[in-house]
């Protein structure tokens, strides 16, 4: 009797899942266009596997599999993790499961699930391979693509794909202090090693490198260059100098990372990127860069933050005529939270500080934005309280008009906040916020759903945001840590896309230059010391890590305020000075004496404005304080007239005896 219970459970499920429509079952399963790689279709397979000018390897699955359903995360990472291979060698899924995939699955002798197809070239056979066990993990997946690029003949060798043989002495000596208009990175590694042709081949999409590797059997080339640990890279700079490279770590990671930060290397605008971003090739620039500002990418800088809050306030919002509802309760949190959060005080904070008051103050369940503006633009002449209108793009500055700029600072500011909660966890106690297990990453939500102009990427932060890991989120380290990794997956998602700045290519944050104790590998991948990255993430959005330079000078904005807004531009005291493109060199710049003798006036003078702020904390501005002398030197002449006045007077009233009569 117990087992008819069982087989009528189980005919009923099978009856369940027949009714089902199969179609729109399996295409939900498994694998997405958000996935970093190719899902093929009866239509694009059989263009993919011959006219193709690069090579493929094509997973042939069944989503009804259970070890394709299990398997189906390596894979994933696997195509994450050769993302820019794709020049030689694109990853792809194939579903077999679907009916109208049945016949192609017979054609290619698909018996078994996973089976991996590798295609080379047009006029080469497709063949399959099914390895198992370990074979299947991802650096042995790894090895077999390199491995098959490698053995090509010149003829039979995508056109894409570099070469990955080992270079010789003689080859590579004559090119020391030979000049170049490239860098030329020549990895010295063992002869089992794969490390340097996986660089080699995830530098594809980068332009102004040459990369090479030798071996470590060529004793000529290595006594030569002085080389004694391996693997290491050697640089051939463009002006004929050559050293070798140092690195924290010698890693794959850390020497792709490291290179293709070099000035000059910037990605390809043109890639077979175009497989999974058909208008990859409609990028053009339309308008004219705006001026240069160097930076240091390891502070944060107050210009960025300003320049968020300027667009925020008077380019997002302005799209709503009026607030009320959700909007208006999103506005006042995110006012809220500014207010407490915003690091550094100064203007920007009293500005907050006085919109979240008179927020809280109105009893309207509707207010126009022009109201908001009016605030904003302190056209009440409110002492003290300035927002810049200019946007002052530094660390979040693109290579172009339409690269960067506002998401970066946007992304930039809530995690100052993140990392301001952090440090003050009872900054928010009293507010509606307090009872927010996430109150950052709430308001960042709601705001970006309500006011954010791109309506994609709020979809997608909405997904995120919704998940469970989010929803489990209890303390101010996890927010951190949840913000920075949904920014990390933003980038992997978007990395050589449209919106990818070819000076600034997104990718894994923080880089080994930065952190190199955040980074390490785990089982022939890169992964992230989570601990190292924490600590990382609160020093670097630190309040002692914020710099003021290219920010706009808050006691001009005071003088400036009531009459228009905006301001000069200031450059306050900053201890850094380094030049963007040796920034990414990791060669900071030395300011010469002069430099330094500017810098030490630039303290001097700032040292006595922050006197005289502090002479002024009372509310009073430098008008302010004027009028109040002129009122006082005035009052006391006044005083003396009217003192020597009645002096004279009373001398004259004075009264005399009487004269006696007869």
């Amino acid at each position: 009797m117990h087992t008819w219970c069982w087989w009528r459970l189980w005919l009923q499920s099978a009856v369940l899942l027949s009714l089902l429509p199969r179609r729109q079952c399996a295409a939900a399963r498994l694998y997405t266009e958000q996935d970093p790689l190719v899902i093929l279709t009866r239509d694009s397979l059989q263009a993919t596997l011959t006219d193709s000018t690069s090579a493929w390897l094509v997973q042939f699955y069944s989503s009804w599999c259970g070890h394709c359903i299990q398997y189906s995360g390596t894979w994933k990472a696997l195509a994450r993790d050769v993302r820019d291979w794709q020049g030689a060698m694109g990853v792809a899924v194939f579903d077999c499961a679907l009916e109208d995939n049945f016949d192609l699955c017979r054609e290619y002798s698909i018996k078994f699930y996973p089976t991996f197809k590798v295609r080379a070239l047009a006029h080469v056979c497709v063949y399959g391979v099914r390895p198992a066990g370990g074979d299947r993990e991802i650096p042995s997946v790894r090895q077999l693509m390199v491995n098959i690029l490698q053995n090509h003949t010149t003829e039979e060798r995508p056109n894409q794909c570099p070469e990955l043989r080992p270079y010789s002495s003689v080859e590579l000596l004559p090119l020391l202090g030979q000049k170049s208009d490239h860098f030329t990175a020549v990895i010295v590694e063992e002869p089992q090693s794969f490390t340097g042709r996986e660089v080699i081949l995830d530098l594809l999409p980068y332009s102004g490198l040459d990369v090479r590797r030798a071996l470590s059997s060529d004793r000529p080339l290595l006594d030569t260059l002085g080389i004694t640990a391996l693997p290491s890279v050697h640089l051939l700079h463009p002006n004929g100098s050559h050293y070798s490279l140092h690195t924290e770590k010698r890693l794959r990671f850390f020497f792709t990372s490291l290179l293709r930060t070099l000035p000059g290397v910037h990605r390809k605008t043109h890639t077979n990127s175009s497989v999974l971003n058909p208008q990859k090739e409609a990028l053009s620039a339309i308008q004219d860069s705006p001026p240069w500002r160097d930076f240091d990418r390891s502070v944060v800088y107050a210009a960025d933050l300003e320049s968020a809050l300027h667009y925020l306030f008077r380019v997002e919002l302005a799209s709503h005529s009026s607030l009320e509802g959700d909007e208006l309760q999103t506005f006042k949190d995110l006012v809220t939270l500014l207010a407490k959060l915003y690091p550094g005080g100064g203007a920007v904070v009293k500005l907050m500080e006085t919109l979240s008051d008179w927020l809280l103050s109105l009893p309207l369940q509707k207010i126009p934005y022009q109201a908001v503006l009016d605030l904003v633009d302190n056209k009440m002449k409110i002492s003290g309280v300035f927002l810049g209108a200019e946007l002052r793009w530094v660390g979040c500055q693109g290579s172009a008009p339409g690269f960067r700029g506002y998401p970066c600072a946007l992304w930039t500011l809530f995690h100052v906040l993140a990392a301001r909660r952090h440090a003050a966890p009872s900054s928010l106690r009293h507010t509606a916020l307090e009872a927010e297990p996430a109150p950052v990453l709430s308001v960042m939500r709601r705001y970006i759903r309500t006011f954010f102009g791109c309506e994609e990427c709020g979809r997608n932060f909405e997904k995120a945001a919704s998940s469970d890991g989010a929803a489990g989120i209890s303390t101010p380290e996890q927010e951190v840590m949840w913000l920075w990794n949904q920014h990390n997956e933003v980038n992997d998602r978007l990395a050589g896309s449209l919106s990818d700045d070819p000076l600034f290519p997104k990718g894994a944050w923080p880089p080994p230059t930065l952190c190199a104790s955040c980074h390490e590998e785990n089982r022939g991948l890169h992964a992230f010391n989570q601990q190292e990255v924490l600590s990382f993430l609160l020093r670097h959005y630190g309040e002692d890590n914020l710099s003021r330079r290219y920010a706009v000078q808050t006691d001009e904005g005071e003088e400036k305020g009531s009459k228009e807004v905006g301001g000069k531009e200031g450059l306050a005291n900053d201890s850094v000075h380094k030049d963007a493109k040796q920034d990414f060199a990791d060669k900071p710049d030395r300011p010469d004496k002069a430099d330094r003798t500017g810098e030490r006036g630039d303290q001097e003078e700032e040292r006595e404005s922050q006197s005289v702020n502090r002479t002024l904390a009372l509310g009073f501005n430098s008008v302010d304080m004027s009028l109040c002398l002129l009122l006082y030197i005035g009052s006391c002449v006044f005083l003396m007239l009217l003192f020597f006045f009645f002096r004279v007077r009373s001398r004259r009233w004075k009264l005399r005896p009487p004269k006696l009569t007869v």
